[in-house]
């Protein structure tokens, strides 16, 4: 299901408003779901990534959908501008050109694949987001990801590198699903 833009609009405003909320609080911002479109009150997976002068600035999602969907929005927001372990929080100097990105997930479905160049084969460049899991060994990178990892040889390699694994790394419980997103951002649309 697609969001229209004024829902858009609301979800990003959302993010700002719990970015902002945390700025001055040190928490995320309580929304009241009730208050919302239904469409926004659906139980929903999200990332929030934030980009500042076109560097990375932070990330954060569930895979799951575990709230609603505002509510998802607020805390990955505030978890991607305080809580990303690469990054120290957002200061509120840093606001002024600050990239808001929003990715709705749809369900992940698992691929089924008889050997790495089998699922390499499978995999839909530009479209699929991948999640890898082996044993404790857990890792995703958004569609969004393919803009700077286009061969699916490469994405496939760094995914195993973000999981923790070995780029040559294969075994038998290795698992995989994909999942498209829904996404939109505000760019410089703080003041």
């Amino acid at each position: 299901m697609s969001l229209s833009e004024p829902l858009r609009q609301v979800l990003l405003g959302v993010a700002l408003d719990s970015i902002r909320h945390g700025i001055a609080s040190g928490q995320a911002l309580a929304v009241r779901v009730a208050d919302f479109d239904p469409a926004l009150r659906e139980e929903r997976a999200c990332f929030v990534t934030l980009n500042r002068n076109g560097a990375l600035r932070g990330c954060i999602g569930h895979l799951e959908a575990i709230q609603p969907l505002v509510q998802d929005v607020a805390g990955n927001a505030f978890a991607a501008g305080f809580q990303d372990p690469r990054f120290p929080g957002l200061r509120e100097d840093e606001l002024s050109g600050l990239e808001i990105h929003i990715s709705i997930l749809s369900l992940p479905e698992p691929i089924r694949f008889q050997s790495e160049a089998d699922l390499i084969a499978q995999i839909r460049p530009g479209i699929d987001g991948l999640i890898l899991q082996d044993g404790r060994n857990r890792g995703t990178f958004l569609p969004s990801v393919w803009e700077s990892l286009p061969q699916p040889l490469d994405f496939w390699r760094r995914l195993k590198h973000k999981a923790g694994l070995p780029v040559n790394h294969w075994s038998d419980s290795l698992r995989v699903s994909r999942y498209t997103t829904e996404s939109f951002g505000a760019q410089d649309n703080v003041i």
